[in-house]
């Protein structure tokens, strides 16, 4: 299985930046537009974009005083490798269990 910090689950958390991340997934947004989405103070929301920039998944554009933000596809790679470490085992999993209940079902017809 891959080794991952506890950090990039931490950010990832929080319900605002996920839905900061999502908006910001398929195309570039400024500032005032996400902060626009959300009933808290762009004061809240500046501080979710800066943890988010730490965590390294989006990234930050300057254009004169406006601040663009897009996701970085490259920083959900730890939490995407991480993920799929797990498939494996799980996939073995289901489908043991879909053969118990196969066979089950098959020993129940077979009585009646």
């Amino acid at each position: 299985m891959v080794e991952m910090s506890a950090d990039i689950f931490q950010v990832l958390a929080e319900p605002r930046r996920r839905e900061v991340l999502a908006l910001v997934a398929d195309h570039e947004r400024t500032a005032g537009e996400i902060a626009e989405r959300f009933d808290v103070t762009r004061q809240a929301i500046s501080q979710h974009l800066r943890i988010l920039l730490e965590a390294g998944l989006i990234s930050e554009r300057r254009d004169g005083t406006r601040r663009w933000y897009s996701a970085r596809p490259e920083g959900l790679a730890e939490v995407r490798a991480y993920v799929d470490s797990m498939w494996p085992d799980a996939l073995g999993r289901l489908k043991r269990a879909a053969e118990r209940e196969h066979a089950s079902g098959r020993r129940h017809a077979e009585r009646n």
